[in-house]
């Protein structure tokens, strides 16, 4: 095959394939080796023609010509010797001076890149040696760091084993992002493998964002302290490339001694404290953020549960007292009875469990449905029941139970509601432990089915109507139903 840009190539055998395109080897009507990659004109890819010229980086590999074949870009490069993952392939673990000597070259780059150019893409299959030094090339998922609006963005594009934790939660990119990279980069040629190994995509997810890297066990402790600082999960505590690449140049090829030594490694330890409190404030802001999402998710499906359940009931009674509450919440009244589902409210996780007294399940958000009469001559003004958004039967599977509570029987307590609801914390969370509280579950544990509530909205349509006429009554037995075996341990 013939390609005609500004030179005439003749386009060989496949050599290899990078992001968007496919690499060919190539060569000149004068006889210049190269190697052409072509990308296909998908939405997005013509970003690879924005660095066709990076004069002034340094250890890039260049373009030397560019241009348009049929339904494809082309980009003409010098052919290197080799990439780094066909180093490492060959030679395994390299040594402490190679080593240096390799990230120093690729934080040159990202040094004349910092605060213009995001490569985001950083890993040893993009890393050539050409004509005697590593060069980072294949730009097809950078992006010039100010650039913000991209139609294809590509945030989850890269290689698994390299993505920064901010990119995990789908967040822009910037230099930091690279200099993670790097991190992970310096620990695979040191120590023979990622720090994080997958093997699935949720996998690495979990690892990059709440995980600790194993330590690195053959660096001396001022390169180890800096591969720790490139893998802080926050990307503005992680140092700058020109930082990172001062800081190369001072790793000694002998080891320390004396004091120096003793100095660097109190330095090290320093600095794997602090990545620990790191991780730990990044799995807490990671968990913040799932909550959140949780709980917005449980209020849109509170949402259709309450309109449904109040649109049967003011159907069967359209002449009855109605007032709207917060969150989808409401309170109808016919005669004395009065029926109230309150919004939902978040669950706060440090109050209904603990490291000390671990709950068996979790619930992010809880709401209240009650059902009042006037106390009568027996001392019992109606009933309530619990409405949780939890996983209560299946891990992480979230959805809205319906359940209640009462006092335990060796509690010679006597409560004017029965059975009765409660919000989650410690008391109801002995009620569903095996630990003895002074409370036990009442009702069972019951899924609350959008589409699918009939059993649900006409149980308390016959307990409303009852407290409308006056024949609303304590149970004739508790719990009213068997609850054990309605949660999961």
């Amino acid at each position: 095959m013939k390609l005609v840009l500004n030179k005439e190539w003749v386009v060989g055998a496949r050599i290899g394939g990078g992001g968007f395109g496919a690499v060919f080897e190539a060569e000149s009507t004068t006889g210049e080796k190269a190697a052409v990659k072509l990308v296909p004109k998908a939405p997005g890819t013509e970003r690879e023609m924005l660095f066709t010229n990076l004069d002034g980086v340094r250890n890039v590999v260049p373009v030397i010509d560019s241009g348009e074949y049929e339904d494809q870009w082309a980009l003409v490069m010098p052919r290197a010797e080799k990439s780094l993952r066909d180093h490492i392939q060959q030679h395994g673990p390299l040594a402490l001076n190679e080593v240096v000597t390799v990230l120093s070259e690729v934080a040159e780059t990202l040094a004349d890149l910092d605060g213009t150019v995001v490569h985001r893409d950083l890993k040893p299959e993009n890393i050539l040696l050409l004509r005697g030094h590593w060069c980072l090339a294949d730009f097809g998922i950078a992006r010039y760091a100010e650039a913000t609006t991209a139609q294809q963005t590509f945030k989850l594009h890269g290689t698994l084993a390299y993505m920064a934790p901010e990119r995990w939660n789908n967040q822009r990119a910037t230099s930091a992002s690279d200099i993670y990279a790097l991190g992970i980069l310096a620990y695979e040629l040191l120590e023979g493998t990622t720090p994080f190994t997958g093997p699935t995509d949720v996998d690495f997810a979990e690892q990059h964002l709440r995980g600790t890297p194993p330590p690195v066990t053959t660096a001396p402790p001022l390169l180890a302290a800096l591969i720790t600082e490139c893998l802080y999960k926050a990307p503005q505590a992680r140092p700058a490339a020109g930082n990172v690449l001062a800081r190369l140049q001072q790793i000694p090829a002998a080891a320390l001694s004396g004091g120096l030594a003793a100095l660097a490694e109190a330095h090290q330890g320093a600095v794997v404290r602090q990545a620990e409190a790191d991780r730990r404030a990044s799995e807490q802001a990671t968990e913040a953020d799932r909550r959140k999402a949780l709980f917005e998710a449980a209020t849109i499906s509170f949402g259709f549960i309450a309109d449904a359940f109040l649109t049967a009931l003011t159907n069967a009674a359209p002449s009855a007292e109605v007032r709207k509450g917060n969150l989808g919440g409401w309170t109808i009244r016919v005669n004395d009875a009065q029926l109230t589902l309150s919004g939902p409210r978040e669950t706060a996780p440090g109050i209904w469990s603990t490291s000390s007294t671990p709950a068996p399940f979790d619930v992010i958000a809880a709401a209240t449905l009650s059902l009042k009469i006037p106390v009568n001559h027996y001392g019992y003004d109606g009933r309530s029941h619990s409405l949780w958004y939890a996983d209560a039967r299946t891990e992480n599977q979230y959805q809205w139970f319906e359940t209640a509570f009462m006092s335990t029987p060796l509690r010679p307590v006597t409560g004017t509601t029965d059975p009765f609801a409660l919000d989650p914390h410690h008391d109801s969370r002995t009620a569903v432990s095996p630990t003895m509280g002074l409370h036990q579950v009442a009702w069972p544990f019951t899924p609350l089915v959008i589409g699918d509530m009939d059993e649900f909205i006409g149980r308390w349509a016959t307990w409303f109507a009852q407290a409308a006429n006056g024949g609303l009554s304590h149970p004739s037995q508790m719990p009213e139903r068997n609850p054990q075996g309605s949660w999961r341990s």
